[in-house]
This record gives C-alpha cells, sequence and structure tokens, in this order.
C-alpha cells in the first residue's frame, strides 16, 4: 500500500484557479494529527544545526564522502513539500531534511519526483532518503526501512457551505478527489465502499477520482468537479487556509499514523537518521520546524525504526 494523498487545486474560473494554486502545492500521506494546522510562518528563523560527531560517525563511508543526503519528495503536498512562487522546494520535510543532513555533517539535495517513484528510486539508488508524508506501514516496511517522525490522519474537505449537504459519516455514492497512491485511495476501496455495499448503498464511483498531484486533488474540489477532497489532515488544513474561504473540512480527521522517513533496507544509513531526528527533537530544533510550517499539532517526542502497526 503505497498510502500518501493527492494534491491540485482548480479554478472554476481563471481568479479562481489562480488563487486555489497559491494555496496548495504539496503532497502527503495518511497519518494522523489530532489537532489542525496552525498558521504557517515560512519566513520563520529556525536554530542552526551542529554536526553530532557520534551520529555522523554511523554515516556509510559512500555517502560521508558525497558530502549530501539525496532525498526524494514529491512537491505538490503543502505545507510538507511544496514549489514557493520562484519555484524552490520547501515545506516541513524539506526543513526537517536539511536539518537530519547537517546533524550528521552532510548537506541534503532535495530533488522534486513523483510520488510513486521515490521508494523505488531508493531501491535504484537514486535517493538515500524518501521524504514525502510517507505513512509508515507494515507494508512499506517490506520495502524499504521507515525512520518516524511525525503524526497525521486521513481528513476531508468539501466547497465552503457545503452545498451538497455531504455528511462525513456518509460518503457513499459521492465524487471523492483524492491523490494516486494514497492512504486515502486505499480508505475508499478498502473502508468506505465496502461499508457503502454492506449499507446497499451506492459506492464511491471508481473508488475515487485519482490525480497524479496534491493540487490537482484540491483544484478538482474547488471548481466543482468532484464533492469531496479527501487527504492527510494538515495538508486539509493547509488547503481551506489557503484558498481564502472556498473550502471547509468535513468531519473529524480519524486514523490516526505516523510518517516515516523511508531509506533503503537494511541500509546503514537508517540508525544514523534515526538517531538525527531523535536528536533534533531533544533539542528544541523539531518542534520549531513544525512551528514554522503550522503542523504542530503533528508532532511526537520519540522517533522509531519501521515502527507500523498495521
Amino acid at each position: 500500500m503505497i498510502v500518501r494523498t493527492s494534491r491540485s487545486r482548480l479554478l472554476a474560473a481563471g481568479a479562481v484557479l489562480a488563487t486555489a494554486t497559491l494555496a496548495l502545492t504539496a503532497c502527503g500521506s495518511s497519518g494522523s494529527s489530532s489537532g489542525g494546522s496552525t498558521g504557517a510562518n515560512p519566513s520563520a528563523s529556525v536554530k542552526a544545526v551542529t554536526a553530532d560527531p557520534a551520529l555522523a560517525a554511523l554515516v556509510p563511508a559512500d555517502v560521508k564522502a558525497s558530502g549530501k543526503l539525496v532525498v526524494g519528495a514529491d512537491a505538490s503536498y503543502a505545507p510538507d513539500e511544496f514549489k514557493d512562487d520562484k519555484g524552490n522546494v520547501v515545506g516541513m520535510d524539506v526543513d526537517l531534511a536539511n536539518a537530519i543532513a547537517q546533524k550528521l555533517g552532510l548537506t541534503a539535495e532535495v530533488q522534486n519526483s513523483g510520488f510513486t517513484a521515490i521508494i523505488p528510486g531508493i531501491d535504484a539508488k537514486k535517493f538515500q532518503l524518501g521524504m514525502s508524508s510517507f505513512t509508515d506501514t507494515k507494508e512499506r516496511e517490506q520495502t524499504v526501512d521507515m525512520v518516524t517522525y511525525f503524526n497525521s490522519g486521513i481528513a476531508f474537505a468539501v466547497k465552503k457551505g457545503n452545498p451538497d449537504k455531504i455528511s462525513a459519516d456518509d460518503l457513499c455514492g459521492k465524487k471523492i478527489a483524492v491523490q494516486t497512491g494514497t492512504t486515502e485511495v486505499d480508505d475508499i476501496k478498502g473502508n468506505i465502499n465496502p461499508a457503502c455495499t454492506k449499507a446497499g448503498k451506492p459506492t464511491v464511483p471508481n473508488d475515487g477520482d485519482k490525480f497524479d498531484l496534491q493540487t490537482d486533488v484540491t483544484t478538482a474540489l474547488v471548481s466543482g468537479r468532484d464533492q469531496v477532497m479527501s487527504a492527510d489532515s494538515q495538508v486539509i488544513d493547509y488547503a481551506v487556509k489557503q484558498t481564502n474561504g472556498q473550502l471547509e473540512k468535513l468531519g473529524e480527521t480519524r486514523d490516526s499514523a505516523p510518517y516515516g522517513i523511508a531509506l533503503a533496507k537494511g541500509s546503514p544509513l537508517t540508525k544514523a537518521v534515526q538517531g538525527a531526528v531523535q536528536s533534533l527533537m531533544d533539542d528544541g530544533t523539531y518542534q520549531q520546524i513544525l512551528q514554522k510550517w503550522g503542523v504542530e499539532a503533528g508532532a511526537i517526542t520519540k522517533s522509531e525504526i519501521n515502527a507500523a502497526k498495521s
């Protein structure tokens, strides 16, 4: 199960599209945040990170010789990873990747990639890390190591005022926009539609209206192509804020689960990255980064390796 949400936004009219596009450019995966995002402040400063010699000593020789960590991220999932108005990839995951690299005496090189291409890219040695709002699942752990660092969950949004009077408790037959390869797709196929069938109600068409980018998911809802969008909780919160009142959250966040940084299975780098994440949590840098992007509700206090419960 490659879990992650979709991103995209579409404006019914040109003005709406422009507004929505500014709003959502990022990607993510399912997990669950107990609260919502607060206001992001991308210009906020984060304290300088210095290398930890003990952690740097755990870095494999070939990575240490290169001086960098190559990180794959799908830059369409704001506020986790997205492109700013200058085309730079920014966001919570990007700042965390930079801080992890610095703890290890390295420099992060974050490369934009299609979401479903990141884990295969790790296997092909194109990336050392995948930081793109991946939910840590047992299925993923069969392919890659996962280092936990955040908590998120599945959430839904509708157009402001909920014109179709949709209930979060009854999504049967509704057109739901989701990002391809995400937890939200699995949720519709594995949970929502089976429940609809059992209740004798129409299912969500096509197991969801799927888009490659989360920005396109958002656009599909804003434009009226779809009635609902489903994405990770902080992504929904960010979309609601950034679309200038065109959207509203539907119901409560559910199905909490941790995000994981993906690394090659059995990589000696895994322990170094886990140690760097824990060190950033312990020294307060982690909290500053989450506050910068308004996602502190998803903070955790302990980073673990391959800790998926399902």
